[in-house]
């Protein structure tokens, strides 16, 4: 680890790839949903990454901002960019700020995730109501905890298999931590990394939110805006502020 933080240069390179997808369907309903929720104003994408969403959402035609602790992954961002630059400020989510108002914050892809205190998602919460103007929104995509997938009194499960790919998430249910264990076969080579996350039930976000002065306004099994329900794997949930 170093000054990027989990996100440096190795894992920049491949990171849409690897852990974002580049689907060109799902790109799009992500941004018609953005589009649709940001009601032409400005949004601020926080952990904006490598633009893998921003990107083409500036593309359509909206006003986005981003914030983004790494700064490989912004380097990567530059280098895809056409057009106009997209305003990035180097610092952490939970307490960075940037000048303007917005009618939409978004965090996209289980990055809530890597806050790894309670604390911490608490103060992103907090740090996305003090960027809304009245009436805007905070949106995040992450995962439903697969604890039901766990057998009792196990702590390990796979998530991955592939021919260049396998992945392990190792959890401890006390504490609500977790830690998301890779090995990349690439080019005859094998390459381990290992992220830590804290994961957060849609019951605790909605606490989160409320303690921000923000309300539930959506929650979706995916951008499609389908219904969640008790088999989502995941959930794209909407709050808007008071």
């Amino acid at each position: 680890m170093d000054t990027d933080g989990f996100f440096g240069e190795a894992v920049a390179s491949t990171y849409n790839q690897d852990h974002g997808g580049t689907d060109p369907v799902l790109i799009d309903r992500t941004v018609d949903c953005l589009l649709d929720l940001s009601c032409g104003g400005t949004a601020l994408e926080f952990a904006i990454g490598t633009g893998r969403v921003a990107l083409p959402l500036a593309e359509r035609g909206a006003s986005v901002k981003g914030i983004e602790l790494s700064a490989a992954m912004v380097k990567k961002l530059r280098e895809k960019e056409i057009g106009t630059p997209i305003e990035v400020t180097i610092g952490d989510m939970a307490s960075t700020q940037v000048s303007g108002e917005f009618s939409l914050v978004f965090l996209v892809f289980n990055t809530i995730d890597n806050l790894t205190t309670q604390q911490a998602q608490i103060a992103c919460f907090r740090n996305a109501e003090r960027h809304l103007g009245p009436q805007g929104r905070f949106l995040i995509e992450t995962l439903v905890p697969p604890i039901q997938k766990i057998p009792y009194g196990e702590k390990r499960l796979a998530f991955s298999s592939s021919s260049d790919h396998f992945g392990i998430d190792e959890f401890d249910v006390a504490s609500q931590s977790y830690t998301s264990k890779h090995v990349w076969m690439k080019d005859g080579r094998h390459e381990y990394q290992s992220f830590p996350f804290r994961y957060a039930w849609p019951a605790e976000l909605d606490l989160m939110a409320n303690i921000a002065g923000l309300e539930l306004e959506h929650r979706w099994s995916d951008w499609d805006r389908s219904p969640y329900d008790r088999m989502s794997t995941k959930h794209i949930s909407v709050w808007r502020k008071h």
